[in-house]
């Protein structure tokens, strides 16, 4: 008994999980800490948030090089987990800038808000730092029931109402498919360990042909998927972003998504690397359809949250393309592309919830017209994020864009590689039809209800220069990223 105790201890290192930890004492200090501040008072709670977020960063830092396993090597604090996490931070500290006028401006300005925030940082943390599959099932879970609440956070709104039991209901369904294909690749293999998988299926090859193992792969794909927002699981996205408070769309745009990439490829590239053949093929098609289904429906909506949420699925596609590839600049790629995607979409949102009346009944084409020149800094500021998100160098997006394209046609997938070109040239329609809406259209309105507070302008700021930096000086950031590759 002793030794069970001493190698149970030994197995902990809770250095390993060091990150979510700090991060999840923050969120229940924010907690305690709003017990005792009056209604309607949540600076502190959004002060208190950041400070975590900063601690936890220099946290995460402190890991480069330096990987930490814990758990009976349930979790690996590697240079992976840390370049994503340090890609959740920056999400979670500019959604959190960008949150305290809005929640005041929607009537909603409540503490648990932030504590919200950095416990779905969390679970994020724990999907890219699991090298078990309950382990990442545990993060995913924490992850979402966070933004479940948070996706409904305006309770006395309909439309954030229908995002929260929409994303609830379908991401309990997506979790029910997750965890069968978890049980399917148990019964195979005997393990839920990421590298065991990888190790048995090496030792038994009669077992890839199983089609419990590749119906197991089919599955947990499809509860991935399902997070990513590919088609064809896709539907909830345009909704579930539309209603729901618009920092936390920006927020699920970058954050949770990055954390499903991050699992998904250790999964994939660790786990199931002898079934690359079928699940190259499977993704090849998704990836396809996902970018085509994005861009074409996005040309038609007129809602520009709405026309934001059908983009994100379209660089869902793009970011596929790397898992394609499969080989060093593609995967990279991912990893430089989730971190420039986080810079120039939060940035688009932050001048959205600038831009946003009470209930963002303006937030159309026609509510944009004449914005460019009525507010022209934030004007300037959107449209450096649209030319980012359409892939014009010299922004962040040109250069994930390249070196994910890049590892498509050294991978040998010319036409992929074509259709996610077309794919990209298809999306400056719709963006620049805001940049019209914006320049070329008169407005009556004066827009004299924006107002600039201090968190929401450093959050423009501090995405303007991720999207310069990593557009102009992309080698290295992308450097970083291959180190942190398997």
């Amino acid at each position: 008994m002793e030794n069970l105790v001493q190698v149970a201890i030994q197995n902990v290192n809770f250095a390993a999980i060091m990150p979510s930890l700090v991060l999840s004492v923050f969120g229940m200090a924010i907690l305690m800490v709003n017990v005792f501040m009056p209604r309607g008072k949540t600076v502190p709670a959004a002060i208190t948030a950041l400070i975590g977020l900063i601690v936890t960063l220099f946290v995460c830092l402190g890991a480069w090089n330096d990987p930490q396993f814990g758990f009976a090597g349930h979790v690996a604090l590697d240079n992976f987990a840390t370049f994503f996490n340090v890609t959740f931070i920056i999400a979670a500290a500019l959604s959190i800038l960008m949150s305290d006028g809005y929640l005041k401006r929607e009537g909603y300005p409540v503490g648990e808000y932030y504590a919200l925030i950095l416990f779905t940082t969390a679970g994020a943390m724990w999907m890219a730092s699991g090298t078990d599959m309950m382990t990442i099932f545990l993060g995913l879970e924490v992850l979402s029931i966070s933004l479940y609440v948070l996706a409904g956070f305006m309770r006395d709104q309909t439309q954030s109402n229908e995002a929260g039991l929409k994303y609830f209901l379908l991401g309990a369904f997506s979790t029910g498919f997750l965890l069968y294909g978890i049980a399917l690749i148990y019964g195979v293999t005997g393990t839920t360990n990421v590298a065991d998988i990888g190790i048995f299926l090496s030792a038994n090859p009669g077992e890839l042909s199983n089609p419990l193992t590749v119906a197991g792969m089919i599955l947990l794909s499809t509860g991935f998927l399902f997070k990513i927002g590919a088609a064809p699981f896709h539907m909830w996205t345009p909704d579930v972003y539309q209603g729901a408070p618009t920092p936390i769309t920006a927020f699920m745009s970058a954050g949770p998504k990055a954390a499903a990439f991050a699992a998904f490829l250790r999964i994939l590239t660790l786990g199931l690397a002898g079934l690359q053949s079928e699940w190259t093929s499977l993704l090849w098609v998704l990836a396809v359809l996902t970018m085509t289904v994005g861009n074409v429906v996005a040309i038609y909506q007129t809602n520009i949250k709405r026309m934001l949420a059908y983009s994100s699925i379209a660089h869902a596609g793009y970011a596929l393309v790397g898992i394609v590839a499969a080989n060093e600049i593609g995967m990279s790629g991912i990893l430089f592309y989730m971190l420039a995607y986080t810079f120039m979409n939060l940035g688009a949102f932050a001048v959205l919830v600038v831009a946003g009346k009470k209930g963002e009944e303006n937030l159309t084409l026609e509510g944009f017209a004449g914005f460019g020149y009525k507010k022209p800094l934030l004007g300037v500021a959107l449209t450096i994020f649209l030319f980012s998100l359409m892939g014009i160098p010299p922004m962040a997006g040109f250069a994930g864009k390249f070196f994910i394209f890049a590892g498509a046609v050294k991978a040998g997938y010319i036409w992929l590689a074509v259709i996610a070109m077309l794919n990209s040239a298809v999306s400056l329609y719709y963006y620049l039809r805001v940049m019209v809406a914006m320049y070329f259209k008169e407005g009556t309105e004066e827009y004299d209800w924006v107002q600039m507070n201090p968190g929401v302008a450093v959050s423009i700021v501090l995405a303007l220069i991720g999207v310069l930096y990593l557009g102009i000086l992309p080698g290295g950031v992308m450097e970083i990223a291959k180190q942190a590759i398997f």
